[in-house]
């Protein structure tokens, strides 16, 4: 089995259906049952997000989103999933198919031979629950999934929608969220629980005051944002960092240094960004809805950077981001 992240809008070409799009998202991933990366003391998290050298598997890396307009849309796009042998599915609260997810997991899982212990499910904290909220928000995520118990639900931002950065209720309101995670993980509602967009300061925050560490951070990483504080943090405690935007949102597939080393590794720009960050013992989120690409992205384990090429990757690191910034919040 492989660990891979793909756009389900190629899944539905290639099964010949007709996708249509709306504002929301699935993600989804096939994941190997091989050395656990993930360090949370969670026995139901027997699936690897390493690469191979680092434990892990061979995972051809790639991560998109699915905009449908429809149950029906859906069931269709997660029928061709399961057909093509992925069981990771990752959605949010704030993507609105929550519902439609576990509904068409429901339906189809029992015609592909599979039960609910064989798909890992993660889901997010919606902004907007943040603090008092995050009881009502995680029970509504469960609810609405219907699936017995979430593997994985993640704090999605570190603060209060509608509030000000600079509002020192944010430190309150995340902290009370963590408080209710921990709460429904040990009702084992939830399997295991982490954060996603927190900074050194917020996850050192959180390490002083929580009972149960977070088993996995979900941020931007790329060479121009190599995250270094972070990282140390990270495995300090025994937190799995894991990266999305390894492109930049494509603007570094077309910086000078990284597309040098592509030519003279014979890859594509892209495969060299992934593999800097794998090669770092990184799992990699990247988002392609290029059939050509995903493929590209899977073939990122049958090459080596040598560590000049490495070094001059990261030696690109300017602290520049190209997704959300949670540093302006307290």
């Amino acid at each position: 089995m492989h660990e891979s992240f793909i756009n389900l809008t190629l899944l539905l070409k290639l099964a010949k259906f007709k996708c249509i799009y709306i504002n929301s998202e699935i993600s989804l991933t096939v994941l190997s049952p091989l050395k656990v990366c993930i360090k949370q003391d969670v026995p139901h998290l027997h699936y690897s997000l390493c690469p191979p050298e680092h434990g892990g598997s061979d995972a051809p890396p790639g991560f998109g989103d699915l905009q449908v307009v429809s149950p029906e849309d859906v069931c269709l796009a997660v029928d061709a999933a399961l057909l093509a042998g992925y069981r990771h599915f990752d959605t949010a609260a704030c993507y609105q198919n929550e519902a439609e997810l576990g509904r068409a997991l429901k339906k189809l899982l029992p015609k592909h031979g599979l039960t609910r212990e064989d798909v890992f499910i993660t889901s997010k904290l919606d902004p907007k629950d943040q603090g008092e909220k995050a009881m009502e928000g995680a029970l509504q995520s469960l609810s609405q999934l219907d699936l017995g118990y979430i593997d994985l639900y993640l704090i999605h931002w570190p603060g209060t929608q509608g509030m000000d950065e600079a509002d020192q209720l944010n430190p309150v309101n995340r902290a009370q969220s963590w408080v209710t995670l921990e709460e429904l993980h040990a009702q084992g509602k939830l399997k295991a629980i982490g954060v996603s967009n927190y900074t050194p300061a917020h996850l050192e925050e959180l390490m002083q005051s929580c009972k149960t560490h977070p088993a996995v951070i979900q941020v931007e990483f790329h060479p121009q944002f190599c995250q270094t504080e972070l990282r140390s943090v990270c495995e300090k405690y025994g937190v799995c960092f894991e990266a999305y935007s390894s492109l930049g949102k494509g603007v570094l597939v077309t910086d000078p240094v990284v597309m040098e080393i592509a030519k003279n590794c014979e890859r594509t720009p892209a495969q060299v960004l992934l593999r800097w960050a794998v090669q770092q013992g990184v799992p990699v989120l990247p988002k392609s809805s290029n059939p050509d690409r995903v493929k590209d992205n899977a073939r990122i384990f049958d090459f080596t950077l040598s560590d000049s090429d490495v070094d001059r990757l990261s030696a690109l690191d300017c602290g520049h981001k190209y997704c959300w910034d949670a540093s302006q919040v307290v």
